[in-house]
C-alpha cells in the first residue's frame, strides 16, 4: 500500500466541474488500494478577492468589502449545492461556509473602524479562502463514498509569527502530523488540509507566503512517509521554457531537485520555490501533472538527474526587476562592504535574486524586485554614509527594466564549452549581456539582460534545449 499525498491548485479546485475532477483523482486513487492525503488551495482568484476584501475595508469602501463577501460566499454555496448531496451533510458545510463568511466580514468592519490592516489581520483573512474551500471539496468526497475528513492545518503547522511569510516550527510540526494525523490515516480516513495556511502556538493563523500551497504539500508529504508528492495544476507539467514566449515548449520527462528549485526560483510558474525543501533528504520523489489531462504522465522530480541529449534543459526568466550596482574605488581590500550592503537589504524586507562581481572589487552588483529597488537603495546608501561621505563608495546606482534570463541543466556540470555556447547564441541575436552569474554547483548560468531583448534571448537560448537543436528565426 502506497501513501501518496496529493496537492491541488487554485484552476484545479475553480469550479464546480473542476472539483468533481478532483474527487474523481483521488477516487480512483483509493480504489487502487493507496492510502492518500489531500491538501487544497482555494478555488482560483478567491485569495485575490480576500486581498481586494481587506484593502478596501481599511480604505472605508464598506460596500465593495461587503459585495466581494456576497460574491465569495455566494461561490461557495453554489459549489456546495451542486458537489454535495441534499441532506444533512450540505446543511452543514453551508452553514459552516454562512458562519466562516460573517467572521470574515466582522474582521472587515473591524479594519475599517481602525482605518488600517496589520500582517496578522491580514493572515487571518487570507486563511479564508483554503478554510472554505477545503470544507466543500471533503463534503464532496464523503458524497461519492470516500472517508473524507477536512482539516486546517493550522492543527499541524505550527509557525512563527511572521506573518504573511511564516516558517514552520519542524519539530512540533512533525510531532502534530505523525500524532494527531497519521493515526487517521492508518484508520482509512482520506484528510483534505488547507493549503498555504499554518498557526501559531498561540493559535493565530499564519500563511506561508504566496504559492504557499506547494510547500504546504510537501511538509504533509514528508511528515506522512509518502511514497511521492503530486502537485495536481493546470499544465501538463514542467517545461523546457515558458510557451507563452516559445509555442514549442515541451514537457520535460524527468527532472532533478536542484534543477526544478532554480526553475522556481528563477521564474518558472509550476513550482513554489520552496517546495523541494520537507521532502528532499528524504528522498521522496514529486510529480508535476495536469488536473485536466489526466492521461498525461507528467514530470517526475526526483534526487538525480536522468541523462538527456542536451546538456541545457530549460530556459527561464524573470521580468520586472532592476540592476542595483555599489562601485567605489576605496572599496578595494576593504572588508566587509557587500556583507553590510546585503545585510541592509535584508533589513528593507527584500529578497536578492542574482549577485555578480568583478575581482577587481570596485564595484558588484546585485538584482532585486522593481518595485523595491528605490528602498532598498537608501537601505544601502544609509548603512554606507560614512562610507559615501569620504568617497570610498560612490553610492548605489538603479538600473531598471532589465531582465535575468537563467538556462538551467545538471548536465552543464564538467561540461567544457557550455557558457562559451550560450553566449555566443546570444552574441549571434545581439543581446547584450550586463551581468553574469553561475553558482559552483554548475546547474544554471543566470545573466542580465535588457528587458527589451528578453524574449529574443530566451527563444534563441531554447534552441539549445530542444533534442533537435534546430535554429529559431529572430
Amino acid at each position: 500500500m502506497s501513501t501518496l499525498t496529493m496537492k491541488f491548485g487554485g484552476t484545479s479546485v475553480g469550479s464546480p466541474d473542476a472539483i468533481n475532477g478532483v474527487v474523481r483523482i483521488v477516487a480512483e486513487s483509493v480504489q487502487q488500494g493507496n492510502r492518500v492525503v489531500v491538501v487544497v488551495s482555494a478555488m482560483a482568484g478567491v485569495t485575490d478577492m480576500l486581498v481586494t476584501a481587506v484593502r478596501e475595508a481599511a480604505l472605508g469602501n464598506r460596500w465593495v468589502y461587503l459585495s466581494t463577501a456576497q460574491k465569495i460566499r455566494d461561490r461557495h454555496i453554489e459549489a456546495a449545492n451542486l458537489l454535495i448531496p441534499p441532506g444533512a451533510d450540505r446543511n452543514a458545510v453551508i452553514a459552516e461556509i454562512e458562519a466562516l463568511m460573517e467572521q470574515h466580514v466582522e474582521i472587515c468592519n473591524a479594519v475599517s473602524m481602525l482605518g488600517e490592516s496589520t500582517p496578522r489581520i491580514n493572515d487571518a483573512v487570507f486563511s479564508f479562502g483554503e478554510r472554505l474551500s477545503s470544507r466543500v471539496i471533503a463534503a464532496a468526497m464523503r458524497g461519492h463514498g470516500l472517508r473524507a475528513q477536512q482539516f486546517d492545518a493550522s492543527q499541524f503547522v505550527i509557525t512563527n509569527d511572521h506573518f504573511t511569510s511564516a516558517v514552520p516550527i519542524w519539530e512540533e510540526t512533525e510531532s502534530r502530523i505523525r500524532g494527531q494525523l497519521l493515526p487517521l490515516i492508518d484508520d482509512g480516513i482520506t484528510p483534505v488540509i488547507t493549503g498555504f495556511v499554518g498557526g501559531t502556538r498561540s493559535g493565530h493563523f499564519t500563511t506561508l507566503g504566496r504559492g504557499g500551497s506547494d510547500y504546504s504539500g510537501a511538509i504533509f508529504a514528508a511528515y506522512t512517509d509518502s511514497d511521492e508528492l503530486v502537485i495536481w495544476t493546470d499544465v501538463d507539467g514542467v517545461m523546457t521554457t515558458d510557451p507563452r514566449v516559445d509555442k514549442r515548449a515541451r514537457v520535460l520527462p524527468s527532472i532533478s531537485y536542484q534543477e526544478v528549485g532554480e526553475l522556481a526560483f528563477y521564474g518558472a510558474k509550476v513550482l513554489h520555490p520552496k517546495t523541494v525543501q520537507p521532502i528532499l533528504k528524504r528522498g521522496i520523489p514529486m510529480r508535476v501533472r495536469n488536473t485536466f489531462n489526466t492521461a498525461h504522465p507528467g514530470t517526475l522530480i526526483t534526487k538525480v538527474a536522468e541523462p538527456i541529449n542536451t546538456v541545457i534543459k530549460a530556459v527561464t526568466s524573470i521580468k520586472n526587476v532592476s540592476l542595483l550596482t555599489v562601485s567605489g574605488q576605496g572599496m578595494m581590500g576593504v572588508p566587509g562592504i557587500a556583507g553590510r550592503t546585503f545585510l541592509a537589504t535584508a533589513h528593507s524586507g527584500t529578497s536578492i535574486l542574482m549577485i555578480s562581481q568583478a575581482s577587481s572589487e570596485q564595484n558588484f552588483c546585485f538584482v532585486v524586485p522593481q518595485e523595491r529597488a528605490q528602498m532598498v537603495k537608501q537601505s544601502v546608501e544609509s548603512e554606507m554614509k560614512a562610507e559615501i561621505a569620504r568617497q570610498d563608495v560612490d553610492g548605489v546606482d538603479i538600473l531598471n527594466d532589465v531582465a535575468v534570463v537563467t538556462v538551467v541543466g545538471a548536465g552543464m556540470r564538467g561540461t567544457p564549452g557550455v557558457a562559451g555556447r550560450v553566449f555566443s547564441t546570444l552574441g549571434s541575436q545581439r543581446v547584450n549581456v550586463i551581468a553574469i552569474a553561475q553558482g559552483a554547483s554548475e546547474c544554471s548560468i543566470s545573466f542580465v539582460i535588457s528587458e527589451s531583448e528578453r524574449e529574443q534571448a530566451v527563444l534563441a537560448l531554447h534552441a539549445l534545449a530542444l533534442d533537435d537543436g534546430e535554429a529559431i528565426p529572430i
